[in-house]
């Protein structure tokens, strides 16, 4: 048998369409009616195909079981269950087994997404940086991000002073103030702060060193020096073909920002574009506050109109000349059309996970056009999930990939089939009132249903909700689609010709409003709701419900509510932590007798504490917060070696800065935080988490129990090695310390604990 066999005959004993399909699934006398009831309504989904759809999810299951595991795995184990899986499922489907060859099939994905995972973590695999470190570097650069004030550049590394070739990172992101005066595809020189990619800065947040690893982005900076060209580094041609896309992005960036000025332009070019960069700050929390930020993520409306040009200019071309049309299938030569323009457009946008999500829905959609069959179906959703995730299994992990598709999926269930044998999406509605009532109904109950299956992951990862997102939506979505986006696609093509300025002066004005209103939207009394974090366990069962609500066409879903609910009551009953530690152990924050957060030091880290207060619910500022001392309310002081506070119980808690003020915190507090190497010089207090605790651990929470006891919940667990987190290295040989402490201070060799590392060598 085939391949493209093979996978036919999987399909149809998923989709219940083998020899014995219609044989009835029953238990004799011994099932009761309503397990009958859902035994019966499983077999219906299954004689309409439904089965096929969940492919994606076990999938997606898999992976989630790979980056789960605590230790790198070898990709035989479970490529080897695939295939066996797969075979096993194929001729039990010969043999007639409908339920044995659908188990086999979805057990065959499972282990077919970890093994992709595996796959993929190993092809990407470079160098990361070990230890931050100021060096010269000389680079290739791939892309220019410009940014109000500066530029983020990505750069292909053709040498770091100091470093042998097999611990070079391959590409770097970093930062540098001003206009660059060069562009992507120079050869640069500059000194530069590097640092490994950091890692989260609390438990389940987000981890940047692990998207970092996928990019293959081996550390993070800033440019310290002057910027001067250099002589050509290599560079793969698939370096080169990213700098020149980034040099016709950029290009069209500063002439629409330029045409149409201030942050209506900004905004213009980022919906073109996808550089979004030169957005103030302030509108950006405006159009988050009103609920759509998501047009300036190029994603499916954007696709949609940019396939639709190209598939229009051909078809419309071609309709001129009547014996072509006549005798020529020009639909389908203007959907293969199509499907070069919206590959190009996402590689010129900027190839983002929501942009290849909506690609991949073009393209299926077109191919169907292709092959005459329906475009808009779930099942080309799950076939779309199938090829992102193959291609990117990390995508899952992150909240572009989770909100886009349960957008789509929710909107496609909501128009999919109505009562029964209807499709509503289908039906033309008539003229007049009853036209503009269908299509407001419809707009309302795509946006609502919309922000109900993205709320969940909105929730969890930005802890925030846009109150009066229906509006916001009601009132820019009909702009943006009649107005800026057509005027975006003619912009493109007038640009070719120099005469695209009216053109942008028109999609200027558009966007003006839309930013208007989404100012207006945002200073709505409540427009912005802030939401306390919750736990991973709450959004998988939030995610399953949606999942199940979604996939099935029956009664059947119905039964997706019980784990929204249940996810829901998850969400609810998650306890906060008292005591937040950052990822190295030099900011703290701990919970007062009101509840509220405080900064237990004055120059805390601003980045945590934004992360802290978000998953707080909380809206101060943590930069007014960690720089003004506003922090220190209640029972908590400081000075220059360090900081101690009385928590609510009783307890006293010390931050440690200095080794000066290590003993005699260690003799009066009942938990000690230090980033230093101290293990085992402090005796009394009944917690110490010191430097080789935050090597091991990273960011912590700490839940304060009664009895004097405590829970921990860190980033890693102390058995943790995976590429993307390595394991601690090997500890440092006392004499070593001691030598190099006695050459950098007056300090006695003893202040470092046995196998530590001297805090100025590390946090310089």
């Amino acid at each position: 048998m085939n391949a493209s066999g093979g996978f036919r005959a999987i399909g149809g004993a998923l989709s219940g369409t083998g020899s014995r399909a219609g044989r009835s699934l029953t238990l004799g006398g011994f099932v009761s009616r309503p397990f009958a009831y859902i035994i019966g309504l499983f077999e219906q989904e299954a004689r309409e195909r439904r089965l096929f759809l969940w492919l994606p999810v076990f999938f997606g299951l898999g992976i989630l079981a790979y980056f789960a595991a605590d230790r790198e795995p070898p990709l035989w184990p479970a490529l080897a269950l695939a295939a066996l899986l797969a075979a096993g499922g194929l001729r039990a489907h010969a043999q007639g087994r409908t339920g044995p060859a659908r188990l086999c099939a979805a057990a065959a994905f499972l282990f077919a997404g970890f093994a992709c995972a595996v796959f993929r973590t190993d092809f990407v695999a470079a160098p990361v940086l070990e230890r931050p470190m100021t060096v010269k570097v000389t680079a290739f650069v791939e892309s220019i991000d410009p940014r109000v004030g500066g530029a983020r550049l990505f750069l292909r590394v053709g040498a770091i002073e100091g470093l042998e070739p097999l611990q070079t990172p391959v590409r770097l992101r970093v930062t540098m103030r001003g206009a660059p005066t060069f562009e992507a595809g120079a050869s640069i020189a500059a000194t530069m702060r590097l640092s490994p990619p950091p890692r989260a800065s609390e438990p389940s947040g987000y981890d940047f060193s692990r998207d970092a690893y996928f990019q293959r982005i081996g550390a993070v900076g800033s440019v310290l020096s002057r910027v001067q060209l250099a002589p050509p580094v290599a560079a793969s041609p698939a370096s080169q073909i990213v700098a020149w896309i980034d040099r016709g992005r950029n290009a069209l960036t500063f002439r629409i920002a330029g045409v149409i000025g201030g942050a209506s332009g900004a905004v213009a070019a980022s919906l073109v574009t996808g550089k979004r960069g030169l957005i103030p700050e302030e509108t950006n929390e405006a159009l988050r506050g009103a609920g759509i930020y998501h047009v300036v993520s190029i994603s499916g409306l954007h696709m949609v109109l940019a396939a639709g040009l190209f598939m229009w200019t051909l078809r419309a071309a071609l309709a001129a000349f009547p014996g072509i049309v006549l005798r020529r299938p020009i639909k389908k030569w203007a959907a293969g059309f199509a499907m070069i323009g919206a590959v190009a457009y996402d590689l010129f946008s900027g190839a983002e996970v929501a942009t290849e999500r909506a690609m991949v829905m073009m393209l299926v959609l077109l191919g169907a056009v292709l092959f005459d069959r329906p475009a808009l179906s779930m099942r080309n959703l799950a076939i779309a999930a199938l090829i992102v995730l193959a291609r990117e299994p990390s995508t899952l992990l992150g909240p572009s990939f989770q909100m886009s598709f349960a957008a789509v999926a929710g909107m496609i269930a909501l128009f999919e089939k109505g009562p029964r044998d209807r499709d509503f999406a289908r039906e033309a509605p008539p003229g007049g009132f009853e036209r503009v009532r269908k299509v407001l109904f419809a707009m309302f109950a795509t946006t609502l249903v919309a922000s109900l299956a993205t709320d969940p992951f909105a929730t969890y990862h930005f802890h925030r909700l846009s109150a009066y997102g229906l509006i916001g939506n009601a009132l820019t979505l009909p702009l943006v689609e009649f107005v800026v986006m057509p005027a975006a696609a003619i912009g493109v093509v007038a640009s070719l010709f120099g005469l695209d300025a009216p053109v942008w002066w028109v999609m200027g004005q558009g966007v003006g409003f839309m930013t208007w209103v989404a100012e207006w939207v945002a200073q709505l009394p409540g427009a912005i709701r802030m939401t306390p974090a919750f736990s991973t366990a709450a959004l998988l069962t939030m995610t399953m419900g949606i999942i199940w609500l979604t996939l099935w066409r029956s009664a059947l879903r119905w039964l997706g509510g019980v784990f929204a609910l249940v996810g829901l009551a998850l969400a609810f009953n998650m306890q906060r932590p008292d005591i937040f530690i950052d990822a190295r152990g030099g900011t703290l924050a701990w919970r007062g007798e009101e509840g509220r957060l405080h900064a237990l030091n004055e120059k805390a880290n601003p980045f945590a504490l934004a992360q802290w207060l978000a998953g707080d619910a909380d809206t101060r500022n943590p930069r007014a917060l960690s720089a003004s001392g506003l922090g220190l309310l209640g029972p908590g002081r400081c000075d220059d070696t360090g900081c101690v506070a009385t928590l609510p119980d009783g307890r006293s808690l010390a931050l440690v800065l200095d080794m000066r003020a290590l003993a005699e915190d260690c003799a009066r507090a009942d938990i000690v935080v230090t980033r230093l190497f101290v293990r085992g010089l402090c005796k009394k207090p009944a917690l110490v988490l010191d430097g080789a605790y935050f090597e091991r651990h990273g960011a912590t929470h700490v839940h304060l129990l009664p009895g004097g006891q405590f829970r921990f919940r860190s980033v890693r667990a102390a058995e943790l090695d995976r590429p993307w987190t390595k394991a601690p290295r090997p500890p440092v040989p006392q004499e070593v310390i001691a030598q190099q402490q006695a050459a950098n201070t007056n300090a006695e060799p003893d202040d470092f604990e046995a196998g530590g590392e001297a805090p100025d060598l590390r946090f310089d």
